[in-house]
């Protein structure tokens, strides 16, 4: 898989269990309906800071960011030019790994609703 011009070696979603095993991994991982939220909000909008997350969500996101950074799925880029300046995050190559995807364009399209 390539990621902002790095390259990881990955295996076939069918062996993902017997490696797991063999390497002694937890298997995978399970996220919350609000971590999946956040997790589209920065896919789709990064690099985006957490005020804008908590706008968009609607309840703040601290708790649920500080998981996907420990876990390794989001990470901080730098930040925002504004009052504060606050951390804009991004996903990372594992967020990429951990769905199945080679890049961010295999993100499916986002359906138009009509409050934009």
């Amino acid at each position: 898989q390539r990621h902002r011009g790095q390259y990881q070696l990955t295996s076939a979603p069918e062996a993902a269990t017997l490696i797991e095993r063999l390497l002694g991994l937890e298997g995978g991982t399970r996220l919350s309906r609000a971590a999946l939220e956040c997790l589209a909000i920065i896919a789709y909008k990064q690099p985006i800071t957490r005020p804008q997350i908590d706008s968009i969500r609607g309840v703040s996101s601290e708790g649920v960011l500080r998981n996907l950074l420990r876990s390794g799925l989001v990470q901080e880029i730098g930040r925002a030019e504004g009052p504060g300046h606050p951390i804009l995050y991004s996903t990372t190559a594992e967020f990429l790994q951990h769905f199945g995807l080679t890049s961010l364009e295999e993100l499916p399209p986002l359906e138009e609703t009509e409050n934009g």
